[in-house]
């Protein structure tokens, strides 16, 4: 369905922003009859999960993987004629560019389903009922109104200004990650959080020269101290060049040629690619948030209540009408989180009775990280729940190799290493943290466990499924 770009008559409900919590929270209000608009400024729908991050990255982390297997099903499983893996990037791209295009069309279909109108244009809130729509094909901007709005526009990736690091702009972020036509053969990944991680993996493991630039010593700092010494090493061991304690001064070259990157101790580094992966912030410029009242925090997130309401600034009335959902909210920027309070959201607003107080509780969310090898979370590291409960936390771990290395020289056997985090006597599971081989898949289930309070004792009493790694979670002595 091609975007509307005419005036419409008032709607009950208004998203800003077509990415995965709009498009839910939409959907979810046009299913229980309401008469709903969205408002998308790019070309494609998905926002940047679809677009510029999960599911390209999964794609890639996959071309990845498979690299791995392919080296292993030779010298380690006797497979023959097997010869070394050879990716071929600039091939691979239109193909993988094309899934994803026929997931945007998707989204489409599924908004045309529901009969959400969908315009194609810049919005900017004129009043706590209006937005004025700039439309994308360069036409006269209009007006819409509606009873409730939601922003949800999202974030997008932080790049350092020429003023901080002379000649920055001759990197790329991680959307430009998706950009690349062609592999790079020398990479200077910048940044140690999950987007430099698994990056990283991916350009090393597809056969990228890959330094990775950390202000500390470790990567992924904000997760459980095992996972941290469990990662770094092991990407060291994999081949990339972990540079610690590193800032950058200047970058030099021409984009797409050679670029010479200072660091800090006076050395330099002869890449092909900078990669910046230092963060992300919210899309709030341009929307009159400011303008209405809306606070903002010091990082430019809006400042929600538990119900996902924008909050007002001192001396301006808290309206009731007004909603952020997603990254522009600046809590838990996952994908399945936008999803859950869009759609919770929604469910307040128009739904039954049932859902009067729904909201989305932001405790004990899981995540993974799609590293080589990969990571699961959920809950409180050992540090948070030490700071939250003291003495009365007990830590259960375990370290072993996944029986698919068994047949693996010994150098290329990956670490799993799992960790529950309980507290008190009854032993209340609220940390489990995860690396190794299948992480990724088995945290889903075990996230459940933690949602209803499990004890050590309840994983305990589950009977194992065996041979699997999953199964060390509840035979943990």
């Amino acid at each position: 369905m091609a975007p509307l770009n005419k005036l419409q008559e008032k709607y009950d409900y208004i998203c800003i922003g077509g990415g995965s919590g709009g498009v839910a929270s939409s959907r979810r209000a046009a299913l229980y009859g309401k008469k709903v608009a969205l408002i998308e400024s790019s070309p494609n729908l998905g926002g940047t999960c679809v677009n510029v991050g999960c599911v390209p990255k999964k794609i890639m982390w996959h071309a990845a993987d498979l690299a791995d297997r392919l080296r292993h099903a030779s010298k380690g499983y006797h497979f023959e004629n097997v010869p070394p893996p050879q990716f071929n990037w600039a091939s691979f791209k239109p193909q993988r560019d094309a899934y994803i295009r026929r997931l945007n069309s998707i989204y489409e279909k599924n908004l045309e389903k529901e009969k959400v109108d969908y315009y194609g244009g810049t919005a900017r809130l004129v009043s706590p009922n209006e937005v004025q729509i700039t439309p994308s094909d360069g036409g006269e901007p209009y007006v819409i109104a509606g009873d409730y709005i939601t922003v949800a526009t999202g974030g997008r990736p932080t790049m350092p200004s020429e003023d901080q690091i002379p000649g920055a702009n001759l990197g790329i972020d991680s959307d430009g990650f998706f950009d690349l036509k062609d592999q790079p053969k020398r990479v200077a990944v910048v940044g140690a959080g999950y987007i430099a991680v698994e990056l990283a993996g991916v350009l090393n493991t597809l056969g990228s020269e890959t330094h990775v630039l950390i202000r500390r010593d470790r990567v992924l700092r904000t997760f459980d101290p095992i996972i941290q010494d469990t990662l770094t090493p092991w990407m060291e061991h994999t081949g990339i060049n972990i540079h610690r304690n590193t800032s950058v001064t200047k970058v030099e070259g021409q984009k797409g040629g050679e670029l010479t990157v200072h660091l800090n101790d006076g050395t330099q580094l002869k890449v092909d690619c900078v990669l910046w992966a230092i963060g992300r912030h919210a899309n709030t410029e341009g929307l009159g948030l400011e303008e209405l009242g809306i606070q903002l925090d010091k990082k430019g997130d809006v400042v929600v209540d538990e119900f996902q309401r924008a909050l007002f600034v001192e001396g301006k009335p808290q309206l009731e009408n007004i909603f952020a959902v997603g990254d522009i909210q600046g809590k838990a920027l996952l994908t399945p989180v936008a999803i859950a309070a869009g759609r919770r959201l929604s469910n307040r607003l128009f739904g039954p009775e049932k859902f009067k107080n729904d909201k989305l509780s932001y405790e004990d969310i899981p995540t993974v990280v799609f590293s080589h090898p990969t990571i699961g979370t959920v809950g409180l590291t050992e540090p948070e729940a030490r700071e939250k409960y003291g003495s009365d936390v007990k830590i259960y771990k375990s370290s072993f190799r996944s029986l698919y290395f068994s047949q693996i020289e010994e150098e290329h056997k990956e670490p799993t290493v799992y960790k529950l985090v309980v507290v008190g006597e009854e032993e209340r599971v609220v940390g489990v943290h995860i690396i190794g081989q299948g992480s990724d898949e088995v945290m889903q289930g075990f996230a459940v466990a933690v949602k209803m309070g499990a004890r050590k004792q309840d994983l305990d009493d589950t009977v194992a499924i065996h041979p699997t790694s999953a199964e060390e979670l509840v035979t943990l002595r």
